[in-house]
């Protein structure tokens, strides 16, 4: 890439241990590719979309548009849901993914999507593995893609 990317990682810290791993597997790939980044916490995956709604708000709020922590090339999403005993996890899967679907179209970002939606930690456990499925690094290439795209056509800044 021409210029490297900055991106907002946004972490949903409900599931720590895999979740480092997604992160992991993430900031490799992001490193990798000469890409800089800023990391982000929230409790769960519901928050994500609003954590980067954030940012979008204040960017838009600054009349140069590069308020200090708010200008990012790109947005990574990433977290966990672990399938429970009621209907939780389908509501959360669900908005979480479509929230951030509506933000990446509505504002023509580019997003990577890291949030893995399982039946068991085991399962979370081999998707999130940087020497498994290495699903955070996975997301973050598919974040630079984005990137790439964008840049392709000239929809940078924003």
């Amino acid at each position: 890439m021409a210029t490297a990317p900055h991106v907002m990682i946004v972490e949903a810290r409900y599931y720590e241990e895999i979740v480092d791993e997604l992160v992991r597997g993430a900031v490799q790939a992001l490193e990798g590719a000469g890409a800089t980044y800023e990391r982000f916490t929230v409790p769960g995956a519901f928050e994500i979309p609003a954590a980067i709604r954030f940012a979008i708000r204040a960017r838009d709020s600054d009349p140069a548009g590069s308020t200090a922590g708010s200008r990012f090339d790109a947005y990574l999403a990433l977290g966990c849901v672990i399938r429970g005993e009621t209907s939780h996890y389908d509501y959360i899967c669900r908005e979480s993914a479509r929230a951030l679907q509506d933000l990446a179209c509505q504002h023509s970002l580019a997003l990577g999507y890291g949030i893995l939606t399982v039946e068991n930690r085991e399962q979370a456990r081999v998707r999130a593995a940087v020497d498994e499925r290495n699903k955070g690094g996975e997301a973050a290439r598919a974040c630079l893609r984005m990137v790439e795209l964008k840049r392709h056509f000239h929809l940078f800044p924003g």
